[in-house]
C-alpha cells in the first residue's frame, strides 16, 4: 500500500559503491544522507565504509575515494547499522533510485537489519515533470534548475543534497504549474509509473 504522507518529509541517499552490483559481490563504498522536514533539511548522515578489498583504479578516479581512504574507515556493517538506526521509519528518494535501493537492501540484509520506508524515485519522476530536458543525469538537471552546489559529484553527501534540491524543486512546480499544494508521497510514487502521455492529465486530477 502507498503512504499518504509528506513528500516534504522524507530521507535522500546515495552510495558510492565498487561496481554496478550486489548481486555481482560489489559493497558500498560511501553513504550520503539528508534528512528532510517539511522542505528543509533538519539532518545530515555521511561516512565512508571499508569493502574488505581494494577498490578499482575506475572507481578511485570516478569517486576521488581512494583504497587509502579507505583503508582505515569503519567496515561497511558497522556504517550499515549506524544508517538504519537513523533512518528509522522515513521514506526514501534517490536518483535511479533501484540501484541505490539494491545496495541498501544488499548491505542491511547482511546484518538482519531492514527498513519500514518506501523508495521514490527522482530520475523517473523528473523524466515525466521535464520532458523536454536535454537528458536526466542529476547534474543536468541540477544546472536547468538552477540548484545550488558546490561543484562536487559523486560522492554521496554531495548527490544526495543535489538530488534533495531536486526533489524540493520538483514539488514546487507541481504546485505551481498543476496547482497542488501538498504533494504526498503516494503521488510521486504514482508519477514516476504513469506514461509520460498520460502525465498532464493525471496531475490536472490531483488538484
Amino acid at each position: 500500500m502507498l503512504q499518504t504522507v509528506s513528500a516534504r518529509s522524507v530521507v535522500v541517499l546515495d552510495f558510492e559503491t565498487t561496481g554496478l552490483s550486489p548481486n555481482q559481490g560489489d559493497r558500498a563504498i560511501e553513504i550520503g544522507a539528508v534528512r528532510l522536514l517539511n522542505g528543509q533539511v533538519v539532518d545530515r548522515f555521511q561516512q565512508l565504509m571499508n569493502p574488505g578489498r581494494r577498490v578499482s583504479g575506475f572507481i578511485e578516479n570516478f569517486t576521488g575515494i581512494s583504497n587509502e581512504m579507505l583503508r582505515d574507515a569503519p567496515p561497511c556493517e558497522a556504517v550499515m547499522a549506524q544508517f538504519a538506526d537513523w533512518l528509522g521509519d522515513h521514506n526514501l528518494v534517490a536518483h535511479n533510485a533501484s540501484f541505490d535501493q539494491r545496495f541498501l537492501d544488499a548491505e542491511l540484509s547482511r546484518i538482519g537489519r531492514g527498513y519500514g520506508g518506501q523508495f521514490a524515485c527522482s530520475l523517473l519522476i523528473a523524466r515525466r515533470l521535464y520532458q523536454d530536458a536535454p537528458n536526466h543525469k542529476l547534474g543536468s538537471l541540477v544546472a536547468m534548475k538552477n540548484i545550488q552546489h558546490d561543484g562536487v559529484f559523486h560522492r554521496a553527501l554531495a548527490d544526495s543534497e543535489m538530488t534533495a534540491g531536486l526533489w524540493l524543486a520538483m514539488l514546487a512546480d507541481l504546485q505551481r504549474t498543476y496547482g497542488i499544494d501538498t504533494p504526498d508521497f503516494a503521488l510521486m510514487q504514482t508519477l514516476a509509473k504513469k506514461p509520460k502521455s498520460a502525465v498532464a492529465a493525471y496531475l490536472q486530477k490531483q488538484r
